[in-house]
């Protein structure tokens, strides 16, 4: 096979690459070692930043996210029996969309297979190989059979565990990585969202998020020690914990159903640097992961293949290198941002320690601020909804 970027993973930050190529006359082949099924599946982020749906809309993606997407223009804070609205679309003039990753993928699936992309699905063995020449391999098995995609450029866009960071030579990266004491239980229910907008709590017994998915969907999540098992927190149990924490405004509920999924995550943020080794540019997952408390995951890895395809499209158009030159340096802006916002909405909404109370009104000292200072929510809101540029 015969390709000019080969791409590694069929996750949004893949497929988005592929798409924008596709858009610039650039031929690509997109490699998964999942199924379409599960990747369509799979259960990830849910909210876009403004420039995250602009870059759909103007790609073409934009209908059925504007059709399903939930346009969201706050968020609120609960703390200590109090609750305060972040006015984002009024502090920033810019807004949020409630919109699966899952259905950005379908999106995107659906796009490159009518515009006679090639998506290879269910691969195995794969290898790069030549990445320090003009003409680098990727190698792998599909359906019992040995392939070789030669290509111009390989996008490694298939997570912390996939092999394209592995396959840069020991010493040229430099990781950067912090382990938080604590995970993210997370379900998915068959029940109407009690509310109009994400909210976020602080409570003593830990951190609670209620988020949405649709009309009939809610998405919640509750803080967690690391180490718990899925077999320990019956649906009984995670429900008197989420009214625990989130019922603490007079008159309100949550909305109970059936849960249809449930999966616990661990806490880490990572940042691998730099994000390109000769012809291998990294991207999304690959090399860097930050909490979701800040809703940054899937928006920074499509940020970076934006970079990506106009690099890739100056340097075919024109045959210009100083965007590829400078990817990593440029993209690494925006993911050191979205770090230390993710790390400071972490620091302030869990319980990092739920013995030490100096720490605890630290916390609600921050939200209070947050709640009575217009400059700080706008800090906030404007690093929630996604800074145009950095």
């Amino acid at each position: 096979m015969r390709t000019q970027v080969g791409i590694v993973g069929a996750g949004p930050a893949g497929l988005m690459l592929s798409h924008l190529l596709h858009l610039r006359g650039i031929d690509s082949v997109v490699i998964e070692r999942r199924s379409r099924d599960y990747v369509e599946r799979r259960i990830r982020a849910g909210v876009l930043e403004q420039g995250s749906v602009d870059l759909l809309r103007d790609s073409g993606l934009g209908d059925r996210l504007t059709r399903e997407g939930s346009r969201h223009e706050g968020i609120e804070l609960r703390f200590a029996g109090e609750a305060y609205r972040v006015p984002m679309t009024e502090l920033t003039g810019r807004a949020i969309t409630v919109y699966g990753q899952q259905e950005v993928v379908k999106d995107l699936i659906s796009a490159r297979i009518a515009a006679g992309g090639r998506i290879v699905f269910e691969v195995d063995d794969v290898g790069l190989h030549g990445l320090d020449t003009s003409t680098p391999v990727i190698r792998f098995r599909q359906g019992g059979h040995d392939v070789e995609l030669h290509c111009d450029f390989v996008a490694g866009c298939d997570g912390s565990h996939g092999v394209s960071r592995g396959s840069v030579p020991g010493g040229v990266l430099t990781s950067y990585e912090r382990a938080y004491p604590f995970a993210w239980l997370g379900v998915l229910a068959a029940a109407a969202p009690a509310v109009k907008e994400l909210v976020y709590a602080n409570h003593e017994r830990g951190f609670a998020l209620y988020s949405l998915r649709s009309p009939e969907v809610s998405r919640l999540y509750l803080q967690v020690d690391p180490d718990e098992q899925l077999d320990e927190w019956p649906d009984e149990r995670i429900w008197a914990e989420l009214r625990t924490r989130l019922e603490t405004v007079p008159g309100w509920s949550v909305n109970a159903g059936p849960i249809l999924e449930k999966s616990i995550t661990p806490m880490r943020s990572l940042v691998v640097e730099p994000m390109q080794w000769e012809r291998l540019f990294l991207a999304g997952d690959a090399v860097h992961i930050v909490p979701p408390t800040g809703a940054k995951g899937m928006n920074l890895a499509l940020a970076d293949v934006a970079l990506l395809g106009d690099a890739f499209a100056a340097w075919y158009a024109d045959g210009r290198d100083d965007l590829l030159r400078d990817y990593s340096r440029t993209a690494l802006r925006r993911v050191w941002r979205a770090q230390h916002f993710s790390w400071w909405m972490t620091s302030m909404l869990h319980r990092l320690d739920s013995h030490d109370p100096y720490e605890v009104q630290l916390q609600l000292s921050t939200l209070r601020y947050v709640a009575t200072s217009r400059s700080y929510a706008t800090s906030l809101a404007e690093n929630y909804v996604g800074l145009p540029e950095v």
